[in-house]
């Protein structure tokens, strides 16, 4: 936690409402995005008991499972939410872009550009906490092996046909979910709390409800007296007033409302079954009656998401969140491509290269993401200059120098005052944004002698030796050398930071790592039998 988010969540307590931690959103909102509340059954991972599901939210499709362990309801609990999902996960397929890219010959091994194919947007998922991102997770690992009757007409319990296919996209999200800086699949508290600092804790935050509260309170009521109403406060039949859906259910509604209405709901099945006169009417009303209760549990949740939304949206966006969400766009057409190939679905388990290349790819993500943020919102540059990674001043002073080389190189030297207290050495590497947006690289040269105009000694005189940015000819080019009276901010991290070198291909892997035995190695031949093996 940095020292800004330190003080908010301080100034939170003090002044009952949630502070700013953000001036910007720094992830991509979608216009149309698809809502997700699921609702599991309490001692049995993962079993679904109902979702609010759809893009519209005056009008989400509730889907209900009356038994959760009945298997011919969860499957088609999961029939269901695949003919919801999948028009909205597919419907942007057809919708692409022409980019150009290079890519190696394999005749002659050289670069060479080539017209590939970008979806224009991509569907964008959006859950409440993050136990739902992991619920979402579990469904596409319990779905995405499935045996449809079509592949295997012997197969038992065979899945309805379109099964398979979302939980290969759900876990395609699920697992892109886990790169930084990515927005195709977004927990709400998650995203508020990356933008707004409240008096509680972060495993408060996680009630949507609760969040909600210190963020937008009611009218003259403190955050933390309506987070508490929010989480604690009950009807006469001793119900939450605002359930969380989280997605496991409340012990009250469980063991007073559902488990008698779930038995009720087995009575009149068996009842259909055994053909008792009248099990029909009975079974529909105890099927409306679950119905009922399951949407009771969701509906606070579903409002809550989209007002959470609502708030999303009245920030304006990071310059830089587009250029991430064009690596979601990416992500989505590479796997769009990979279903339509006809390949199988993803591994259980991912073997040691491509394991390796992930987290490598979300390594290189989070520092990626750590600078444009930054770089977006002068609140999160403020916490780095706290930190000591950046400094913000004034010139005062440029000196015109030159690199001792054969051509003389431009090296001038800029003299900042600051407030700031950066973590700096000799020659540690410098950064800047200019005005056209390129990145200027320095180095510091020494710390200046005090000129006098700071009686009170709250400020310091760095000295900064600009190496790039300025073209490349013995002057520099006209505005890539700050002047005395302009503001400055440095910086002590890259601005596009780049990975580690690549890893090898899995044919060149050695066995050791998770690659093939090389076939091209002599076998070698075992030890010769002596006399010693005898007894």
């Amino acid at each position: 936690m940095s020292l800004i988010t330190t003080l908010a969540r301080m100034e939170a307590v003090r002044e009952g409402r949630a502070r700013p931690v953000a001036t910007v959103r720094h992830r991509h909102l979608s216009q149309r995005p698809l809502a997700f509340v699921p609702l599991t059954t309490a001692g049995e991972t993962g079993a679904p008991l109902g979702a609010l599901v759809g893009t519209d939210r005056d009008a989400p499709r509730l889907l209900v499972v009356a038994q959760p362990r009945n298997r011919d309801l969860r499957f088609a609990f999961l029939a269901e939410l695949a003919e919801e999902m999948l028009p909205y996960l597919e419907g942007y397929a057809d919708d692409v872009e022409l980019e150009e890219r290079k890519e190696t010959d394999p005749e002659t091994g050289k670069k060479v550009p080539v017209q590939v194919e970008l979806c224009a947007d991509a569907p964008q998922l959006l859950v409440p906490s993050g136990a739902g991102v992991a619920f979402v997770r579990l469904l596409g690992r319990s779905m995405r092996f499935r045996r449809t009757a079509e592949q295997d007409p012997e197969t038992p319990f065979p899945a309805p046909a379109r099964v398979p296919l979302l939980g290969r996209w759900l876990t395609h999200y699920g697992e892109r979910s886990r790169v930084p800086g990515s927005s195709l699949l977004l927990s709400l508290t998650e995203l508020l709390g990356r933008h707004w600092a409240t008096g509680q804790s972060n495993l408060e935050d996680q009630h949507l409800g609760s969040l909600l509260a210190w963020i937008d309170p009611p009218e003259g009521v403190p955050g933390a007296e309506a987070a508490l109403h929010t989480e604690t406060a009950r009807d006469g039949d001793g119900q939450l007033l605002h359930p969380p859906a989280g997605p496991a259910t409340d012990p009250a509604f469980d063991n007073k409302l559902l488990a008698p209405a779930m038995s009720r709901y087995d009575a009149a099945r068996s009842e259909v079954t055994g053909g008792v006169a009248g099990g029909e009417a009975r079974l529909r009303a105890a099927e409306a009656e679950l119905r009922e209760l399951i949407a009771s549990q969701l509906r606070p949740t579903w409002d809550a998401l989209w007002r959470g939304v609502d708030l999303l949206r009245d920030l304006p966006e990071g310059a830089r969140v587009a250029d991430r969400w064009k690596r979601d766009r990416w992500s989505y057409t590479a796997h769009r491509d990979r279903i339509r190939a006809g390949e199988p679905p993803q591994p259980k388990r991912d073997d040691a290269v491509t394991a390796a290349q992930k987290l490598a790819a979300r390594e290189t993500a989070q520092a990626q993401l750590d600078a444009q943020e930054a770089l977006d919102d002068p609140l999160v540059m403020a916490g780095r200059r706290l930190s000591g990674e950046a400094f913000a001043g004034e010139v005062i002073e440029v000196e015109m120098a030159w690199s001792e080389a054969k051509v003389p190189r431009p090296r001038p030297l800029v003299t900042v005052r600051t407030e700031d207290r950066p973590h700096l050495a000799e020659r540690v590497k410098l950064y800047r944004v200019m005005d056209d947006g390129r990145t200027q690289t320095a180095e510091f040269a020494g710390e200046a002698e005090p000129d006098g105009s700071d009686p009170g000694g709250t400020c310091a005189a760095f000295v900064v030796r600009l190496t790039g940015g300025m073209g490349r000819g013995k002057e520099p080019e006209p505005g890539s050398v700050p002047e005395p009276g302009d503001r400055l901010c440095w910086t002590l991290f890259e601005h596009a930071p780049r990975g580690g070198p690549d890893l090898p291909d899995p044919e060149s892997t050695p066995w050791t790592h998770g690659g093939p035995p090389d076939a091209a190695a002599p076998e070698q031949a075992p030890d010769p039998v002596t006399e010693e093996d005898y007894l």
